[in-house]
């Protein structure tokens, strides 16, 4: 299936698998590259050194193409760049936008800049910027993420822009590759679908827990850091959700400690960076407080396997999948089940062909009696 995505990302399927924090490693991008989709790095939540590192890692596992993730505002951003730049990745991706000298660098060295939208002024935004695709997320989608369902946004961004697009929030197999198609998009990004793989490295004990949850218990709260997210209603986000501000505060200070002497960043260091986001406008003065706690909470369940005592970012779509197959198999399965859509679509509309066939013939007996 060639479509103007995966003809600019040059893998061979239009499946992007994008870059969630401490589960997209250099193995789960292996191997979404050996399978034929793209791959991001969750460089996002890395040092400079693990970044490096991880790129040497994919490129021992494969030559395919991939992306590397990143944050604008973390104190070492400008280190992960350069990483970047120096190493040629094919893309890079980022949830807000570093400034136009940045952006000019990457183009300037063959980069494919491919940020993640949740509205359509950011996705307008995005491509005067200079983005080459971008990953348009409803607000099905898991972690941070907009107001507006799939369905509505991706045909507002598809009249807005001309760039390839992603669709991404609520994608799990083939037939939902159709139809994000159908409305507009070049190709699908999933992230909890991945996460569900064998190649994942979440602990089993926590994506059990997902395969577990229904839909209608995947829900948005700004409970954790003071931005809409999408998680799982689990007994720490419903303590999260209930708490006084005081409450929060406290958690906040105490995780932003932990996460200081976890990146090697010094609390004021990380404090500028929340600064530098609640300046550009991009975040409340209160989501600048709670940074930290949605990295340390949730990588209690993500990294270290205890799901009920953290917080697990989840597209609504984790309601619908029961199973944990390779990524292999996984993006074998889409393609054969997008074909499989393709037909169905196809019989409807012979079959329309015929009925619309079948009335005319019969209308003809009834106009030569009338004549």
């Amino acid at each position: 299936m060639q479509t103007p995505l995966n003809a600019l990302l040059g893998c061979t399927h239009p499946v992007i698998q994008t870059a969630m924090g401490w589960v997209a490693d250099a193995g789960l991008v292996s191997a979404t590259g050996r399978a034929g989709g793209f791959g991001f790095l969750a460089g996002a939540v890395m040092s400079p050194e693990e970044v490096a590192a991880g790129i040497a890692d994919i490129r021992r596992q494969t030559d395919a193409p991939f992306g590397v993730n990143f944050h604008m505002y973390v104190p070492q951003a400008p280190k992960i760049v350069d990483i970047c730049i120096a190493e040629g990745v094919r893309a890079v991706s980022y949830s807000r936008s570093p400034d136009a000298k940045t952006i000019e660098r990457f183009k300037s060295a063959g980069i494919l800049c491919i940020p993640t939208v949740g509205a359509l002024k950011h996705a307008v935004k995005a491509v005067e910027l200079g983005a080459d695709a971008l990953v348009v997320q409803g607000s099905e989608g898991g972690g941070h993420t907009g107001r507006v369902a799939t369905s509505i946004l991706l045909p507002q961004v598809r009249e807005a822009v001309t760039v390839p697009l992603a669709a991404a929030g609520g994608f799990r197999d083939g037939a939902g590759l159709i139809a994000a198609l159908s409305l507009g998009a070049d190709g699908v990004a999933m992230g909890t679908r991945f996460l569900l793989t064998r190649e994942s490295p979440v602990p089993e004990s926590t994506k059990r827990v997902y395969l577990a949850t229904p839909p209608e218990n995947i829900v948005v709260s700004d409970a954790l850091d003071g931005m809409s997210q999408r998680m799982v209603l689990n007994s720490q986000l419903k303590q999260l959700m209930t708490s006084s501000s005081l409450g929060l505060l406290v958690r906040a200070i105490a995780n932003a400690f932990k996460l200081s002497r976890q990146t090697g960043d010094s609390p004021w260091a990380l404090l500028r960076s929340g600064w530098r986001m609640y300046r550009a406008g991009d975040d409340s003065l209160g989501a600048m407080l709670m940074s930290a706690n949605a990295p340390m909470m949730i990588q209690e369940a993500v990294v270290h396997g205890r799901p009920d005592d953290g917080i697990l970012p989840s597209g609504q779509v984790a309601g619908l999948i029961a199973d944990l197959p390779s990524v292999e198999d996984l993006l074998h399965g889409m393609m054969s089940g997008a074909n499989a859509a393709l037909s169905r679509l196809q019989s409807v509309q012979t079959s329309n062909n015929e009925t619309t066939g079948s009335a005319a013939s019969l209308s003809h007996p009834s106009q030569s009696n009338t004549g």
